[in-house]
């Protein structure tokens, strides 16, 4: 439930409490009121009743003696004091009553007795109750739409913070959520997000570029260092110090090839490709033991034998079905890297597979850490000790070079097992 609805439907709710606590309080109230002035009109009548029974001998109007409606408790009264009584029985339009009885002798005389119906009274608090629910619910009507206008410009200047967050996440470093109206606490959220996107800029352009410095620097030493391990007379030593300076090359030109995609200066050159051969072509350059399947063609109709120019018309719509627009540089990137991370660290047998637009890189090792899995892969970090050795740079490269070509790379662990790397590229 959005923002706005959830203040609008709390708005509601304080205010249908609210207008429900005051109506039980005026309701007990004015019944307590009520009945109160209906006992003292009641005291005061009997008392008023039996000074005239006592100067005329007989009751006034509105008072009988032990009338045949009176109260079992007033009927025999201990002293000859005043008694007052509720009767809650309902005849006709008397009722509900208080009833007041004073005895008007010894013991064993009758009892001079009052009835006050208190019928229009409550008549009366049963029309304020009705015209106090009619005045809540117009009330409600009313400020219902204002919770729901209010809310929604709440709700609308936190959501430009939470987009500005969210583009920020995405990688947009210049995302700012600006000025917004109001001193409250969402204009300092929005400001402290602000100052943390500044902060956030400063650091990642600052790491961005001493990486690349790095990288650069490192380059024309490694490649004379390159060079005079060619010089070197052949042996263990020999071939050991080459691979350690291979090794040390593949880094930099890693590291130069993150800070590129880093800095967005990277463009690719798309053009239309079989995805097959093309991913074929970049497993085998790997030159590890890898088992590439490929969907297979559309066979022919049961039989019919397809042949000659019908033949080669079938074969050219299936090469294009299967092909797709892509930068084939990039992608066998992508795909050697994958490759690589899962001899490095899975175990085999390594499989490839091409379906429609997407390639699928499945290892049988231990799969991939839930630390990766959640936050995805990080430079220099390789998960965990036992997926083997490295820099953590491949799949960070991969992944870019993903971005860069609007597709969409996924990583996964298989139920049975084993990593699964999932690459679908978008449609043309």
């Amino acid at each position: 439930m959005p923002l706005r609805w959830k203040i609008a439907a709390l708005a509601a709710s304080t205010a249908c409490l609210v207008a429900a606590a005051v109506g039980v309080l005026v309701h007990l109230w004015t019944a307590h009121d009520i009945r109160d002035r209906a006992e003292a009109r009641a005291f005061n009548t009997v008392y008023s009743a039996m000074d005239i029974y006592r100067r005329t001998g007989a009751p006034p109007d509105g008072a009988e003696l032990d009338p045949a409606a009176l109260p079992a408790v007033l009927r025999h009264p201990a002293d000859n004091a005043r008694h007052t009584a509720p009767d809650g029985r309902v005849n006709g339009n008397v009722g509900p009553s208080v009833w007041a009885a004073q005895r008007v002798g010894g013991p064993g005389s009758p009892v001079l007795a009052v009835q006050i119906n208190m019928g229009p009274e409550l008549y009366g608090l049963r029309r304020l109750d009705v015209s106090m629910a009619v005045a809540s619910l117009v009330a409600l009507t009313a400020a219902t739409p204002m919770a729901v206008y209010g809310a929604g410009l709440l709700g609308r200047r936190l959501r430009r913070v939470s987009q500005t967050a969210g583009r920020i996440c995405a990688g947009d470093l210049d995302a700012r959520t600006g000025p917004t109206k109001g001193r409250d606490e969402v204009a300092d959220i929005a400001a402290t997000v602000d100052l943390m996107a500044d902060s956030l800029s400063r650091r990642l352009r600052t790491e961005r570029q001493f990486t690349a410095d790095v990288a650069h620097e490192l380059r024309t030493p490694v490649g004379g260092l390159l060079a005079a391990a060619d010089l070197l007379p052949s042996g263990d030593t020999e071939d050991l110090l080459r691979g350690r300076v291979r090794d040390l090359r593949g880094l930099v030109e890693d590291l130069l090839e993150i800070s590129r995609l880093d800095a967005g200066v990277e463009q690719p050159v798309r053009a239309r490709v079989p995805l097959g051969a093309v991913v074929a072509e970049a497993v085998a350059r790997t030159g590890l033991d890898t088992e590439v399947v490929i969907s297979p063609e559309r066979p022919a109709p049961h039989g019919e034998e397809v042949e000659g120019a019908e033949a080669e018309a079938e074969a050219e719509a299936e090469a294009a079905a299967s092909a797709v627009e892509t930068d084939p540089r990039r992608l066998e990137r992508i795909v050697a890297n994958l490759v690589v991370n899962a001899h490095r660290h899975g175990d085999g047998p390594v499989r490839v597979t091409v379906e429609g637009r997407t390639v699928v890189v499945r290892d049988h090792g231990r799969g991939f850490p839930h630390d990766l899995l959640r936050h995805g892969p990080r430079r220099f970090h390789t998960g965990a000790k036992e997926r083997g050795s490295g820099h953590g740079l491949g799949l960070t490269i991969a992944l870019g070079q993903a971005r860069l070509l609007g597709a969409e790379l996924r990583l996964d662990n298989a139920p049975d097992g084993g990593a699964v790397a999932t690459l679908r590229l978008p449609a043309a």
